[in-house]
C-alpha cells in the first residue's frame, strides 16, 4: 500500500507518456522543448523498450521504387506524398536532435534489388522521379545496374539494381541511447517494468493504472496522456483499427571480403539487407505469412528464418560461406492504410502509434505532432 508521502509527491505530473520508443521518448523530448518546467513521465511495460524501436535493421527509409508505386496504387497521391514528406521531415529532425556521429548517420542511398517480378518497374522510374522532384529536389531513383557484378549478387535473380539517392543508414542501439539521454538531459522521468493496464479521462486529467508485483494497483494522475505503444496499442485501447506485424531478423558472422556496403531493399521492402561491421543483417519476409506474423509473440518463424538464410545463400552471397551469429524479431503495427494513426481519443488522451514499419522515418515527427496535441 502507498505511504501518505508518495500519494502526495510521487504520483502527480503534468503529461505522462505510455511506451519509451522512438515516438514515446520524442514526444517527451518535444514537450520539455516547448515547457521546460513541466513534468514528463514516460511508463515502460518492460526493461527495454519493447517492440520494434531497439529491434529494427536501421534504415532511414522514404520507401524504394515498388514499395511507393504499390503505395501509389493502393492510396490517393496526396497521402502518399504526405507520408513521404513525414519521413523525410521527421529524419531531419532526428538528425537534428541527435547528430549524425552520435548514431552514426550516413546518408548515401540505398539500392533495390529487381527481379522479374518487379522488372514492370523499371518502366515507371521516370515517371514517379516526375512526381516526387517537387518534394525532393532532385531525382529519387538512378539506374544502377552496373553494381551488380561489384556487389556479388546472382544475376539469375537480380536484372536490374535501383539506387534510392535519398535513404541513409543509422546505428539503432546509439540512436535510443542517444534519446534515452537527451530525454534524461531534459529532466524527463523514466519509469521500467511499468505495464499501463487502463486509462480513465476524468475530464480534469487522466488516472493511469499501474498494476504492481505485489497485485496491488499504482494510480498516477496526469493533465493529458499519449498513448505510444504501437503494436500494443490494442491491450489499452482494443477497438483501434491496428494489427501487429512480426519482423524477422538474422546477422551473419563478419565475412572476409564481403563485397558490398550499405543498406538494400528486395521484393517492395518485404526483405532489407545491410552491411553491419562486415556481417550481413537480413530481415523480412512477414509477407510469405501474413496470419501467423500478426502476433505480438516474438517468438522466431523457423520456416521464414530458413527463406532468410535460402535468400542469402542463392541470391545475396552465392558462393560464400557464412554463419548465422544471432537472430531476432521485432513487432511492428500496420492497419488498413499506410497512414499512422496520430489523433485524440478522448479530450485529455492522444493517440501516436501505428507507424507501419517506418518509427524510424516518422517517429520523430509523430512526437513533434503528439507534443503540439498535449499542449493544445
Amino acid at each position: 500500500m502507498l505511504s501518505y508521502w508518495e500519494k502526495q509527491s510521487l504520483l502527480q505530473y503534468d503529461y505522462i507518456i505510455a511506451g519509451s520508443g522512438i515516438v514515446g521518448l520524442s514526444t517527451a523530448i518535444s514537450l520539455k522543448d516547448k515547457l521546460p518546467a513541466a513534468r514528463v513521465l514516460v511508463l515502460e511495460s518492460d526493461i527495454l523498450p519493447t517492440g520494434a524501436s531497439t529491434k529494427n535493421a536501421g534504415f532511414a527509409c522514404i520507401g524504394s521504387l515498388t514499395e511507393l508505386l504499390s503505395d501509389f496504387s493502393n492510396m490517393p497521391r496526396e497521402e502518399v506524398l504526405g507520408l513521404l514528406q513525414m519521413r523525410r521531415n521527421g529524419l531531419q529532425l532526428l538528425r537534428r536532435r541527435i547528430g549524425d556521429e552520435a548514431m552514426q548517420y550516413r546518408e548515401a542511398g540505398s539500392y533495390e534489388l529487381i527481379g522479374m517480378q518487379e522488372e514492370h518497374a523499371l518502366a515507371q522510374l521516370d515517371s514517379v522521379n516526375n512526381v516526387l522532384r517537387p518534394l525532393l529536389g532532385g531525382d529519387a531513383f538512378t539506374l544502377a545496374s552496373d553494381k551488380i557484378d561489384g556487389f556479388g549478387f546472382n544475376k539469375d535473380f537480380v536484372r536490374a539494381l535501383i539506387r534510392n539517392n535519398y535513404e541513409g543508414e543509422l546505428h539503432t542501439g546509439r540512436m535510443m541511447r542517444s534519446l534515452i539521454d537527451i530525454a534524461i538531459a531534459r529532466g524527463v522521468e523514466i519509469k521500467t517494468g511499468c505495464r499501463v493496464s487502463h486509462l480513465e479521462d476524468l475530464h480534469t486529467g487522466v488516472r493511469v493504472t499501474v498494476p504492481t508485483a505485489e497485485g496491488e494497483e499504482v494510480g498516477f494522475m496526469a493533465r493529458r496522456v499519449a498513448v505510444c505503444t504501437n503494436a500494443f496499442a490494442r491491450q489499452l485501447l482494443p477497438e483501434l483499427d491496428l494489427q501487429p506485424g512480426r519482423g524477422q531478423v538474422l546477422l551473419t558472422n563478419v565475412i572476409p571480403g564481403l563485397r558490398f556496403k550499405g543498406v538494400f531493399h528486395m521484393d517492395e521492402g518485404y526483405y532489407y539487407f545491410r552491411e553491419l561491421d562486415g556481417r550481413v543483417l537480413f530481415g523480412g519476409g512477414r509477407n510469405l505469412d501474413f496470419e501467423k506474423e500478426t502476433t505480438t509473440s516474438f517468438d522466431l518463424n523457423p520456416e521464414i528464418q530458413q527463406q532468410l538464410e535460402n535468400r542469402l545463400h542463392n541470391i545475396i552471397l552465392p558462393g560464400q560461406s557464412f554463419m548465422i551469429t544471432d537472430r531476432w524479431t521485432g513487432i511492428m503495427a500496420f492497419g488498413r492504410t499506410r497512414q499512422p494513426l496520430i489523433r485524440y481519443h478522448t479530450h485529455n488522451i492522444v493517440l501516436g502509434v501505428r507507424m507501419g514499419g517506418m518509427g524510424v522515418a516518422i517517429g520523430s515527427a509523430v512526437g513533434e505532432q503528439l507534443s503540439a496535441f498535449l499542449t493544445e
